[in-house]
C-alpha cells in the first residue's frame, strides 16, 4: 500500500461491538489511516458532522439509529457522497441489494477478513478520489482547492502563507522540517516569497490562531531543526 496516498484519510468506524470496532482499528492504524469511532447511530452523526471523514465503515444493526438510516441521512440529509463501506451481518442478496440502492460503495459481510476490509477501504477510497479532496487530523480539516480550514468545525481564519503552511504541516504530520524544507515544500518552484528568516513569525502567528481555537499544541519547535507538527494520538 502506498502510504503516501493515506496521508490525511480519515476513517470512522461505526460499529456496536467494542471487540470488532477495536480490531478494525488496529488494522487501519497500521496502514497509516486517522480512525475515528461511534459505538451507535446518534454518535455517527455527531462524528460525521465534526470531523467529516473521507470514509465511513458502517455496521448496519445498531442502537438509536440503524446503518441505514445512518446511510440515508448521509446521502440525503446531507446530500454527501462521502464513501460508504457496509460491514455487517446481514448477508442476503436482498439486504446487499437494499445497502447498494442507499448508496453504499461497497458491502462486506460478517464474519470477514480485516486484511480484505483494508483492501477494500482502499480499493474504494482509489475509485473515489475526487471526493475526498482534502486533509484531516485529530479535529483538522482542510481542503486545499477551496482554501478552507477548520477546527472541530470552526473556521481558522488565515492569510494565504498561513494557510500554505498548514497545508504544508499536515502533508508532513509527525516529521521534523527544517525552515528550508518549509520553504522547498511551499514554493515548488523555488521563487521563494518569504525568507527562512521570516518564517518563524508567519509559524508564530498560526500557533496563536491555532490556541485561540483549541488548548492543544500542535505545532512544536524542535531546537537546532526546525518544527514538527504533532498529531500522535
Amino acid at each position: 500500500m502506498n502510504y503516501s496516498n493515506l496521508i490525511g484519510k480519515s476513517v470512522l468506524v461505526v460499529e456496536d461491538d467494542p471487540k470488532i470496532r477495536n480490531l478494525v482499528k488496529i488494522y487501519l492504524t497500521k496502514e497509516g489511516y486517522e480512525v475515528i469511532e461511534a459505538e451507535d447511530g446518534a454518535e455517527a452523526k455527531e462524528r460525521i458532522l465534526q470531523y467529516d471523514p473521507c470514509i465511513l465503515i458502517l455496521d448496519l444493526m445498531l442502537p438509536k439509529f440503524s446503518g441505514e438510516e445512518v446511510c440515508r441521512w448521509v446521502r440525503e440529509d446531507l446530500n454527501s457522497v462521502m464513501p460508504i463501506i457496509m460491514l455487517t451481518a446481514k448477508a442476503s442478496e436482498k439486504h446487499k441489494i437494499q445497502g447498494f440502492k442507499l448508496g453504499a460503495d461497497d458491502y462486506v459481510v460478517k464474519p470477514f477478513s480485516p486484511a480484505e476490509l483494508m483492501v477494500r477501504i482502499e480499493a474504494v477510497l482509489r475509485r473515489t478520489a475526487s471526493r475526498c479532496g482534502k486533509l484531516t487530523f485529530h479535529g483538522f480539516m482542510i481542503k486545499p482547492a477551496k482554501g478552507v480550514a477548520t477546527i472541530n468545525g470552526k473556521k481558522l481564519e488565515l492569510t494565504h502563507f498561513e494557510f500554505k503552511l498548514l497545508h504544508t504541516f499536515m502533508q508532513h504530520p509527525n516529521q521534523v522540517l527544517s525552515r528550508d524544507q518549509i520553504l522547498n515544500l511551499i514554493y515548488e518552484n523555488n521563487e521563494k516569497a518569504v525568507s527562512d528568516r521570516t518564517i518563524d513569525v508567519h509559524i508564530k502567528h498560526l500557533r496563536e490562531k491555532i490556541r485561540e481555537m483549541t488548548p492543544n499544541e500542535y505545532i512544536h519547535t524542535v531546537r537546532g531543526m526546525g518544527y514538527k507538527f504533532e498529531v500522535l494520538s
